[in-house]
C-alpha cells in the first residue's frame, strides 16, 4: 500500500467519515458514483469494485459487461455535506475503469484523456488548462418545455445583491475551495442569471477532475439557496450561450514551451504550431467540445460565440485568441480556445484540442495570419474569400465531418469514436422529429 492510500485511511478514520463515494464520468461526460463502507475501501484500493459496464452509456457490451473501478487516492477529498444526522461527513474519490484483466478499459474517458497526456509527455510537455466556466442561475428548471426564468436581473459585472440567492457565488467559491479547487475569480455574466466562475490552472487530468466536481458543487449550493444552476449551452433565445472558454499551455519543465520573448504576440514557434493544429482540425474535432444539439444554438452570428476558424490577439471574435494581460511574464503565455461550452466531457474535450494542437507541433502546421476584423460583421462570402472555414453548425454537420477524421478516431480510440458517433446520431434524428413551438407560432396559424 502506498503512502497515499495510507493518508486516505488514515483520515477516513479520524474524520470519522461513513461513506465514501467512487466517482466516474461516462462517456456522455454524465458523473456516476456508487458509495462503500471505509472499511471496504483497502479492498478496494487493491481490487477494485465490479460493476456492469453495459449498464453504462458507451462502456461496454452485455457480453463484456464485467468493469472494475479503481479509486485514485490521488483525489482523495472530503466532501462539504453533512450526513442526515448533522455529524458525519462523506468523502469522494475519482476512478480509473478497467477491465477484470487490470487492463484500462478503452471506454474510459480518463483512459482516453491519460493517453492524449501520454503522447505530450513522450514529446516533453506537461499541458497545463484553465476554464473560465459559465452557467445560469434559474427559478426552477421546468421539464415540461416551458422556458425557464432567470434568478436575477443582474448584468456583466454588476456588483449589486439580488434577493434570489444573494451569497450563492461566495458561498460556492467556500465550498469549491474546501475540496481543494483553487478558484482564480468570479463574477455575474452579461445576461440575467448568468455566472462566471474562473478555476485557477492545473494540469489538463486534474483540471477535468476539477470540472465535473465544479459542476456537481454548484448545482448543490444553488439547491440549498433555493435556486437551480444549469450549464446547459443555450437555455435562452435572447440571452448568449454558457461557454467554457479554456486556457491551455504547455510546459517543458519550469519553462513555458508557448512563450517567446522576441515574437510580437511573445508566442514561440511551438505555441504558433499548436494553435495551427488546432485551427487546422477545429472542424474534425467540433462534435467533441460541442456535443449536444443545442451547443450549435450558441454558435452563431451574434451570440458572442466563435463561428469562424481563425486566430487573433484582441479579437473576441476568433475561435483562438492569444491574450496579452501579462506582457513579458513567461510563465502567463496561453492560447485561449472560445468553442468549447461548459456542458461538453471534459476529459474528452482536453483530449481533442491536445491531441489537434500536437498534431500541429510535431508536423510542423504553418500558422495563418491573424483576423484582425470583427469576423462576426463579415458575410459569408466575405469569409470564404478570406480563406476563412466556418465552424459546423449543427450536430450533424459536425459528426459529418468527424466521421471523415482519422485523427479524432486516432484520439479517441475506436470504441469511444464508434459509440460516441451513434449515440450522437440518434440525439440528432430525435431532435430532428420534433416539432417545436416555433414552428407551431409560425406555420400553424398560416399554412
Amino acid at each position: 500500500m502506498d503512502r497515499q492510500q495510507e493518508f486516505v485511511l488514515r483520515t477516513l478514520e479520524e474524520r470519522d467519515i461513513r461513506f465514501v463515494r467512487l466517482w466516474f464520468t461516462d462517456v456522455l461526460g454524465y458523473l456516476k458514483s456508487v458509495a462503500i463502507a471505509p472499511a471496504e475501501l483497502e479492498g478496494a484500493f487493491a481490487e477494485g469494485i465490479g460493476f456492469d459496464g453495459s449498464a453504462i452509456e458507451g462502456f461496454a457490451r452485455v457480453y463484456e459487461s464485467d468493469m472494475v473501478a479503481k479509486p485514485d487516492p490521488g483525489t482523495f477529498q472530503v466532501l462539504p455535506w453533512e450526513t442526515p444526522d448533522g455529524n458525519h461527513y462523506s468523502a469522494r474519490m475519482f476512478c480509473d475503469i478497467t477491465m477484470p484483466d487490470g487492463s484500462p478499459s478503452w471506454a474510459d474517458p480518463r483512459h482516453v484523456l491519460r493517453r492524449a497526456l501520454s503522447r505530450a509527455g513522450e514529446a516533453g510537455f506537461t499541458c497545463y488548462v484553465h476554464p473560465e466556466i459559465e452557467f445560469y442561475l434559474l427559478k426552477d428548471l421546468p421539464s415540461d418545455g416551458r422556458p425557464p426564468v432567470a434568478a436575477d436581473s443582474g448584468g456583466y459585472f454588476d456588483q449589486s445583491s439580488h434577493d434570489t440567492a444573494p451569497h450563492f457565488r461566495r458561498n460556492a467559491i467556500e465550498t469549491l475551495e474546501s475540496m481543494g479547487i483553487s478558484v482564480e475569480f468570479s463574477h455575474h455574466e452579461g445576461a440575467p442569471g448568468q455566472q462566471e466562475i474562473d478555476l485557477r490552472y492545473a494540469d489538463a487530468l486534474t483540471m477535468a477532475d476539477n470540472i465535473m466536481t465544479f459542476r456537481y458543487v454548484v448545482k448543490e449550493v444553488a439547491m440549498t439557496q433555493g435556486v437551480r444552476a444549469s450549464f446547459m449551452p443555450k437555455p435562452f433565445t435572447e440571452h448568449p450561450g454558457s461557454a467554457m472558454h479554456t486556457h491551455f499551455s504547455l510546459f517543458e519543465g519550469d519553462r513555458n514551451a508557448f512563450h517567446d520573448p522576441s515574437d510580437p504576440y511573445e508566442l514561440s514557434e511551438t505555441g504558433k504550431a499548436f494553435v495551427a493544429g488546432v485551427l487546422r482540425h477545429a472542424r474534425e474535432i467540433t462534435a467533441v467540445t460541442n456535443q449536444w444539439v443545442n451547443s450549435y444554438k450558441r454558435l452563431v452570428i451574434g451570440g458572442e460565440a466563435p463561428t469562424t476558424v481563425c486566430w487573433g490577439h484582441a479579437n473576441r471574435s476568433a475561435l483562438v485568441r492569444v491574450p496579452m494581460y501579462s506582457p513579458g511574464k513567461a510563465s502567463s503565455r496561453r492560447v485561449e480556445i472560445r468553442s468549447l461550452d461548459s456542458a461538453c466531457n471534459p476529459y474528452l474535450a482536453f483530449a481533442a484540442i491536445l491531441g489537434a494542437g500536437l498534431t500541429g507541433v510535431q508536423k510542423g502546421y504553418e500558422l495563418p495570419e491573424p483576423a484582425g476584423d470583427d469576423v462576426w460583421s463579415l458575410t459569408e462570402i466575405e469569409r470564404r474569400a478570406m480563406g476563412y472555414e466556418t465552424l459546423p453548425q449543427n450536430l450533424t454537420e459536425a459528426l459529418s465531418v468527424m466521421d471523415h477524421s482519422e485523427l479524432v478516431a486516432e484520439i479517441l480510440g475506436e470504441h469511444v469514436f464508434d459509440f460516441f458517433l451513434r449515440n450522437k446520431r440518434s440525439e440528432w434524428d430525435a431532435y430532428r422529429r420534433n416539432v417545436t413551438p416555433y414552428e407551431l407560432a409560425t406555420y400553424l396559424p398560416v399554412l
